[in-house]
């Protein structure tokens, strides 16, 4: 077995320093709950890769369908038919109103890309070309160039400059601001309904519904993005459904493929077509192994009920944590929705509390200096919950 010590001179000698000095821990294996470093000590995963483990780690289903796959045909290209693809479409427009087509993607932030695509080529194709998109502020869409513009935060993209053109950005719950900015010149609008990587801020109903109406009257698309929200993770299998608006346009990836690289960009029939052979394409995208890996991971959705799951959980969960946070003071807020949660911190400390708690066995991600950040696997249980809570409430009772 290979020591630690080995990976990490390595990883620092030849891969590119992107991640800074990461946690120094290297995981081996994965079950349920709960992931292995390559000394055997046991976590409980909060995190879930990022919101991609749905399922946990070493789900018998979905290993079962990869390897079965795998011994049969990895991929094929888009040059011809993929009954796995036409199956995960079919499935994915039944899971999404108001949804009528799929394109697949590698990521999140290609199924991104392919929505800004996707809504310029809608104006042009009618010969009435927009090129204004406009996001909120702190949000977060991706790394390429155009997502990372597309992202408010100039932290990620002020390097890259000369950037694209066409990004506005809007402060976010802001309904004023929204109406004020979206006119007839705008192309569309790309929102997430809870920004993830700002700390887990839901979107309020009033600025959504601001957003969705002043996107109907000027005949703007509206795009929302659910690369981190989407998957059943807020207690629906996409947030939208709990705003009460019907989009143009849809993005997801993350936990898609249950670990497997996959990402989708969904649309209504009439903005799909502006999409004709040649506009778009890819050369891994919805291959036959990562289609049924999300068949599977979308099988495992079904039997095990994990979107109701996910709203009882993130129910309960956010029950737990302000139960603790009236007595310490420690926590001055709770939010999310579903098993989409921020834990903000009073007097800051974020990156160590989390630090502590991976001393102690749990991983969970630092926004900032205020917020911890929890996006476990929808198979998490009331004794999951508890053991954790009982835990954090030692460290901020100490």
């Amino acid at each position: 077995m290979t020591e630690l010590r080995t990976v990490i001179e390595k990883d620092h000698k030849f891969y590119f320093n992107t991640f800074g000095d990461r946690i120094p821990v290297c995981f081996t294996s994965g079950k349920g709950m709960f992931i292995y470093d390559a000394d055997g000590r046991k976590y409980m995963d909060l995190l879930g890769g990022i919101a991609v483990n749905v399922l946990g780690h070493g789900n018998d289903v979905l290993v079962a369908a990869i390897t079965e796959q795998a011994s049969k045909l990895i991929h094929c290209s888009n040059l011809y038919y993929n009954g796995n693809q036409s199956e995960l479409a079919e499935r994915l427009v039944g899971l999404a109103p108001g949804m009528d087509r799929v394109f697949f993607a590698n990521s999140g932030a290609e199924a991104n890309e392919g929505a800004i695509k996707l809504a310029r080529a809608f104006f042009y194709k009618k010969g009435k070309p927009r090129s204004r998109i406009v996001t909120a502020l702190n949000s977060f869409h991706g790394r390429t160039l155009a997502t990372v513009t597309a992202t408010g935060q100039e932290k990620y993209s002020k390097p890259f400059a000369p950037l694209p053109e066409g990004f506005v950005h809007i402060p976010y719950n802001d309904p004023a601001a929204a109406i004020e900015i979206i006119n007839d010149d705008t192309c569309a609008v790309m929102l997430e309904l809870i920004q993830g990587e700002s700390g887990i801020v839901p979107a309020s109903e009033e600025f959504v519904s601001a957003v969705s109406a002043a996107c109907r009257k000027h005949g703007a698309l509206l795009i929302i993005d659910e690369i981190q929200s989407g998957m059943g993770r807020t207690g629906t299998f996409f947030a939208y459904e709990q705003y009460g608006i019907m989009p143009d346009i849809v993005t997801l990836a993350k936990g898609l493929g249950g670990g497997v690289p996959i990402g989708a960009l969904l649309a209504n029939e009439e903005t799909a077509g502006a999409f004709v052979p040649g506009d778009h394409g890819t050369t891994f995208g919805g291959n036959p192994l990562v289609c049924a890996a999300s068949l599977a991971v979308l099988d495992e959705y079904s039997a095990k009920s994990l979107v109701d799951n996910a709203s009882d959980m993130g129910r309960y969960f956010i029950e737990k944590l302000q139960q603790i946070r009236d007595p310490h003071g420690v926590i001055s807020e709770v939010r999310g929705k579903g098993l989409m949660i921020g834990i903000v911190l009073r007097d800051g400390g974020a990156a160590e509390m989390k630090m502590e708690l991976f001393s102690r066995g749990y991983l969970v991600n630092s926004v900032g200096s205020s917020v911890l950040r929890l996006l476990p696997p929808l198979i998490i249980s009331k004794a999951d919950i508890d053991d954790f809570c009982r835990t954090l409430e030692t460290i901020i009772g100490k």
